[in-house]
């Protein structure tokens, strides 16, 4: 029986893992809330938030080069910051993972309703626990296949979808034969018609959207050429960014009134019945089904590495950094998907508010984590100038102070949570949640494992 995971995925593997975890059910879906609060504004939203997110995924690019070990973060943490800064990061991403996990199985559910009102959710939701556990249970070069045929499908609609509205725009495809030109994008209010505010309070509907792009980073532990591939797919985020949410957007509100768009669901679904293609909203609802099922599929890989690694730090019961012969960490994958498995009952009890309350509980998470790969990054770098080592060729540029001004945004995007009370809940839960791992990190034996580990 082998004893560590296996380097399985190709560069064509982590090069769509990157790119599916950039494009999920909120571009299809969300996208309607964050105009609707920002108007055109939203666009210079979504490049700052890129751009932060970018700094953030250089930072993480430059540690996972030099050492690509499963954990990621959570192992430089442990390394930089502390032992016990590396536990609270692997066990708050974990349940970050459960969290997501849950909230995409539920969207699974929510999205079948759709077509089969008669059946009740949770069915839908306990199928895509077991189809996904499944496909986990498999060697990682399975996972691998599926997160890439999940996310062509996505960028196919995407692409398709963008290339429709240009014909739209400038060729008056689906409108007569009259173009409809750019001036909507202006017209209604000018770009900033709820003003600076509207951008800010954008902000972080916009940040969240870009959530599991770190996935990167945990799947360089079984990546075949990390020092290739991982910089190939830090630095295409940015591009991405580019090309599908501020290039989609940009197309949509440019043919729609922005004011209007919320009234009409998913702006997707109506650019497609515009252009003619029948069943418009089944076509949508499938491809945000196989979002739903990517992030699903991510978020089962990530939880399952990181238990796996925290085992492996000392951090977890041993038992869970057991892998079989094909390198698969078979307890650390059962473990999440029995946790896993509580959506179920949640879409029994509530099956109408677990998808909002499970977001909204989790923006906290994503914030520590993000903060976390930050902080590893500054102690990294200090530590290589301590011992007189220079950088790797890949790194983060105009260090510290694009690390300072990205520490910066987070702290903002925290206050915003607090001032709104739909999110406000996220930091209570938040704080409780890093409470809780103290007392059990001080209380529960796992100290003592993580100060032998890291000496």
């Amino acid at each position: 029986m082998t004893q560590h995971l296996q380097r399985r995925l190709t560069p064509r593997h982590i090069t769509f893992m990157a790119l599916g975890m950039a494009i999920g059910a909120g571009l299809f879906l969300g996208s309607a809330d964050a105009i609707t609060l920002a108007g055109p504004s939203v666009l210079f939203a979504y490049l700052v938030g890129g751009a932060m997110i970018f700094i953030i995924m250089r930072a993480l690019g430059e540690m996972t080069v030099r050492d690509p070990v499963p954990g990621s973060f959570s192992v430089y943490a442990q390394r930089y910051l502390g032992p016990f800064a590396g536990y609270a990061t692997g066990w708050n991403y974990w349940l970050l993972m459960v969290g997501v996990g849950m909230a995409e199985a539920t969207a699974v559910g929510a999205y079948m309703h759709e077509w089969f009102p008669d059946w009740p959710r949770w069915i839908w939701v306990l199928a895509s626990v077991l189809m996904i556990g499944g496909l986990n249970l498999l060697n990682v070069k399975v996972y691998g296949e599926m997160e890439f045929w999940f996310t062509l499908v996505k960028v196919l609609t995407v692409l398709a979808m963008i290339a429709g509205g240009l014909a739209i725009i400038f060729l008056g495809w689906g409108n007569g034969g009259r173009p409809t030109g750019l001036s909507n994008l202006w017209a209604h209010g000018g770009w900033f018609p709820h003003g600076f505010t509207g951008m800010v309070l954008a902000l972080p509907v916009v940040v969240f959207s870009f959530g599991g792009v770190e996935t990167v980073g945990i799947a360089a532990g079984e990546a075949a050429q990390p020092e290739r591939t991982i910089p190939r797919a830090v630095n295409s985020v940015l591009w991405r960014i580019l090309i599908f949410y501020v290039g989609a957007l940009f197309v949509i509100m440019a043919i729609y009134p922005w004011s209007g768009l919320g009234e009409h669901g998913s702006p997707f679904v109506t650019t497609f019945a515009r252009l003619g293609i029948p069943r418009a909203a089944g076509v949508i609802n499938f491809v945000v089904i196989t979002a739903a099922l990517s992030g699903f599929n991510s978020t089962t890989f990530s939880g399952s590495r990181m238990l796996y690694s925290l085992a492996d730090k000392g951090q977890a019961p041993a038992a869970l950094a057991r892998v079989n012969a094909q390198g698969v960490p078979m307890h650390a994958i059962l473990g999440t998907l029995a946790v896993l498995l509580f959506a179920v009952l949640l879409n029994y009890l509530l099956p109408a508010r677990v998808f909002g309350v499970m977001m909204s509980i989790l923006s906290f998470n994503t914030v520590w984590t993000w903060t976390m790969v930050l902080l590893a990054h500054y102690g990294f770098r200090r530590r290589l100038q301590r011992e007189g080592r220079p950088p790797t060729g890949f790194r983060l540029r105009w260090w510290p102070l694009s690390g300072v001004v990205c520490l910066a945004f987070l702290g903002f995007v925290v206050v915003m949570l607090g001032i709104s009370p739909d999110t406000r809940v996220a930091l209570y839960v938040g704080a409780a949640w890093i409470a809780l791992l103290a007392l059990s990190y001080r209380w529960g034996g796992w100290r003592q494992s993580a100060l032998a580990v890291a000496n």
